[in-house]
């Protein structure tokens, strides 16, 4: 069978791997065009780029995948199907319907529910219990074809967006394989999606990622695991914006002053303290990292990054004297 591949960041990495190691025909590659990375800010290549390059596979990098040239390009590599796995753009019809056995994509969600850019950091966001992978046929509407195959993956307590991603990218390479094995023997249902039951993952923006510190402990932990690492929770401090990462909830017995004169314990504040407000820090450790109060309980952040700085842990930071207890995130 021959393939036309289209990804660009490393979750897309694993399934041309897998497809080439299966011995699929791989008759071009297109991925997005090199962007200015670093310090420097000199142009990189797409991590899916890098590998088709070192595989030797022809390798296509338009600005837009449309145009007669680009059409010409695509159809003169006569692939039989192509394979979409996060490449970056929407695909329109004309495109979609070059291959005689169409187009089909490796989504990481179990659809209907979280269709879009970024259901893996909504996913962890909206404190769903399980993930997965869905590989569907491609229509013009989002993420709205019909299902080939589908494999779940549970979540895992405390678990972040990056480490989701890479195990996901692993089990969307085998359902991948699977679903083109099955397809290639005629056996494959294609399974309409109930529209009705579709959720939505929109594209994760810096403003999205900024800590609101009303919010319950656990849906701030939530906010901060989902983000991590691109683009990263933030939150003001000093006027400064610094990011936030490893997150864990602590109960408010244990952040919110004691009602009665010796109930203080297990680290809590003393008795007669003014309870902290949402965005206060409790207590800054050098040893066991930053308590932050939120809207109910609170937020120990365990490593962080200081605008112009390497992320670090959060211990090195209070050490450093980048923040001190009764100090306030905003």
């Amino acid at each position: 069978m021959k393939v036309l591949f289209w990804g660009t960041p490393p979750f897309a990495v694993a399934s041309l791997r897998a497809l080439d190691d299966e011995g699929f025909d791989i008759v071009g590659v297109v991925t997005q065009p090199d962007r200015p990375a670093g310090r420097g800010r000199r142009l990189q290549p797409s991590a899916v780029k890098e590998v088709a390059l070192d595989q030797g596979f022809p390798v296509l990098t338009p600005d837009r995948p449309r145009g007669d040239d680009f059409m010409k390009e695509i159809r003169a590599l006569e692939p039989d199907i192509s394979v979409v796995v996060a490449y970056g753009h929407i695909l329109r019809r004309e495109v979609l319907d070059v291959p005689p056995l169409g187009s089909i994509n490796v989504h990481a969600s179990l659809l209907p529910e979280l269709r879009g850019a970024a259901p893996i950091n909504w996913a962890i966001a909206r404190g769903h219990s399980k993930s997965g992978i869905t590989i569907m046929r491609m229509v013009e509407a989002l993420d709205a074809g019909p299902m080939l195959h589908c494999l779940q993956e549970p979540i895992l307590h405390d678990e972040t967006a990056s480490e989701l991603t890479a195990r996901l990218s692993e089990v969307g390479a085998e359902a991948l394989v699977e679903a083109l094995a099955l397809l290639t023997a005629g056996v494959i249902v294609e399974k309409p999606q109930d529209d009705d039951l579709a959720t939505f993952a929109p594209k994760v923006e810096r403003a999205t990622a900024r800590v609101n510190w009303s919010l319950p402990a656990v849906e701030v932990s939530r906010l901060i695991r989902a983000m991590d690492a691109v683009p990263g929770a933030w939150s003001e401090i000093s006027g400064a914006p610094v990011k936030l990462y490893r997150p864990q909830v602590v109960p408010h017995h244990l952040v919110d002053p004691p009602r009665t004169p010796g109930a203080a314990g297990n680290g809590g504040p003393p008795p007669g303290a003014l309870a902290p407000v949402p965005g206060q820090v409790v207590w800054a450790d050098g040893e066991r990292g930053i308590l932050i109060a939120a809207g109910e309980g609170g937020v120990l952040v365990t490593e962080v990054q200081p605008p112009g700085k390497r992320r670090m842990s959060a211990q090195d930071w209070v050490n450093g004297r980048g923040v001190v207890s009764g100090q306030r995130f905003e």
